[in-house]
């Protein structure tokens, strides 16, 4: 079963609880964060590097933190793609499965969503869509790196 078809889209709401979720970027699945790189948004992405150091996601960047490792020092800024508490990407096709699912009245489920997004970024090739966004828009070289994408 597909993750999108595990975990459908809630109806629209800006009540203060749903837009409370989108202040905090949600994750796009590697496929969405594909689709979204390829949309010309790379630039408004952040690198979130899971605690165990054994991962990374591709999100939605804190307004102010585009195209850098995602730092708590903007977090209070909200999402880059929340403008006027609403988002920018909705009904384009590209807004993360967590913003998507993520309703009032799905509290406290959301994090079934969040750890099956998770599983899909701890693989080679959410790993490959990394490297490629660092390449892009020049993050690898920012840090002093050189990173090359491995050819199957």
């Amino acid at each position: 079963m597909a993750i999108e078809n595990e975990f459908p889209p809630s109806w629209p709401c800006s009540c203060d609880t749903c837009v409370s979720y989108c202040r905090r970027p949600g994750w796009w699945t590697v496929r969405e964060a594909e689709m979204a790189v390829a949309a010309g948004y790379a630039g408004r992405m952040m690198l979130e590097i899971a605690p165990e150091l054994n991962f990374a996601v591709l999100s939605p960047a804190f307004r102010g933190n585009e195209g850098n490792y995602a730092l708590e020092l903007y977090a209070a800024e909200g999402c880059t793609f929340l403008v006027n508490n609403l988002c920018e990407l909705f009904g384009t096709g590209l807004q993360p499965l967590e913003c998507r699912y993520c309703h009032h009245e799905r509290e406290g489920m959301g994090e079934n969503c969040h750890q099956a997004i998770e599983a899909e970024w701890n693989t080679d090739d959410a790993k490959r869509l990394i490297v490629r966004w660092g390449n892009l828009t020049g993050f690898w070289l920012k840090q002093g790196m050189e990173v090359h994408e491995k050819k199957e």
